[in-house]
C-alpha cells in the first residue's frame, strides 16, 4: 500500500476504534450487533490493516449502532 492510503487507512481505524469506546461496546459486541462482520475484522479495521469493502462498511456501521454517515466522519489531513 502507499503511504497516502496507510494514512487514511489508520486515521478510520482510530475514528472508529473511538466512536466504538464512546459507545462502551467492545469488539465482540459489535459483532454481535453486525450481520457478517468477524472480531478479526473489525481488529484489522482499528489497526488500519485492512481495506474493505462498501458492504462491510455498512456491517460496521450496524455493529457500532449508528449511521454510515457518522462512520465516515472523520478528517483525513
Amino acid at each position: 500500500m502507499d503511504i497516502l492510503k496507510d494514512e487514511i487507512l489508520r486515521k478510520f481505524g482510530e475514528h472508529v476504534k473511538d466512536l466504538r469506546i464512546k459507545s462502551g461496546l467492545t469488539q465482540d459486541e459489535i459483532v454481535l450487533n453486525s450481520s457478517k462482520i468477524t472480531k478479526g475484522t473489525v481488529s484489522d479495521i482499528e489497526n488500519g490493516k485492512r481495506n474493505f469493502s462498501f458492504t462491510t462498511l455498512i456491517d460496521l456501521a450496524k455493529g457500532l449502532n449508528i449511521s454510515p454517515k457518522d462512520l465516515l466522519n472523520f478528517k483525513i489531513d
